[in-house]
């Protein structure tokens, strides 16, 4: 598998990865910042949360992590959180926005 088409599979997986408190995705969030795909199909994850004190700061990248590994020819992976830039609603799809009525 090429990097391109890894890139692609992540994002879907992504997709379905969903915030606990807001039923919209994490991608759609915009709470990927960055999605790296590095020599021999290791993986590189750079994401925010909505707000520090984020119920879900434990468990939200521990499941990113675990669902990308999961894709066939993922070698590593690897999750950083990181709070530069915050997270606010502009950094939100369309699709987001739409879905929660902000639209």
């Amino acid at each position: 598998m090429d990097s391109a088409e890894l890139r692609d599979k992540v994002t879907e997986c992504l997709q379905t990865i969903f915030d606990p408190e807001i039923p919209v995705s994490i991608y759609e969030l915009g709470l990927i910042y960055e999605t790296r795909i590095l020599p021999i199909n290791n993986v590189q994850i750079v994401m925010t949360l909505t707000a520090p004190g984020c119920p879900a700061a434990q468990t939200l990248p521990a499941e990113v992590e675990r669902k990308i590994r999961a894709i066939p020819g993922v070698n590593e992976v690897h999750v950083e959180v990181v709070w530069d830039p915050p997270w606010d609603r502009e950094m939100m799809s369309d699709v987001a926005k739409l879905e929660l009525g902000f639209l």
